[in-house]
């Protein structure tokens, strides 16, 4: 099973942490699953990008991305060639490197 990689992220997961997840689970639901709470504000509906990750190792292993998330990855803060909606990329058989912005633009966030 691949494993994911977060790197250290001083709020959500101050000393990162590693996971495994299974082929087709989303970095988000995978995350959720081990306690590392992303925001996703529009409750994974592709709505928003409060779930923004930047993946630095296993890109190009994930599925492609759609023009609905393109277009609100360009909103979002700390934009990267390699970011994703972490509740729309899927984990396929390559481990991943990832790392939570600092930021996001999350006007109402909850846990704050």
């Amino acid at each position: 099973m691949p494993q994911i990689i977060f790197l250290p992220h001083e709020e959500i997961c101050p000393e990162g942490a590693v996971v495994e997840a299974k082929p087709g689970t989303t970095i988000c639901d995978a995350a959720l699953e081990h306690g590392i709470e992303i925001e996703h504000a529009c409750e994974k509906s592709c709505a928003c990008t409060t779930c923004h990750v930047i993946v630095r190792e296993g890109f190009e292993s994930l599925n492609e991305a759609s023009e609905e998330e393109d277009d609100l990855l360009d909103k979002a803060w700390g934009l990267e060639p390699e970011s994703r909606l972490s509740c729309q990329a899927e984990v396929k058989e390559k481990d991943l490197v990832v790392e939570i912005p600092k930021y996001t633009i999350n006007q109402v966030s909850e846990n704050h």
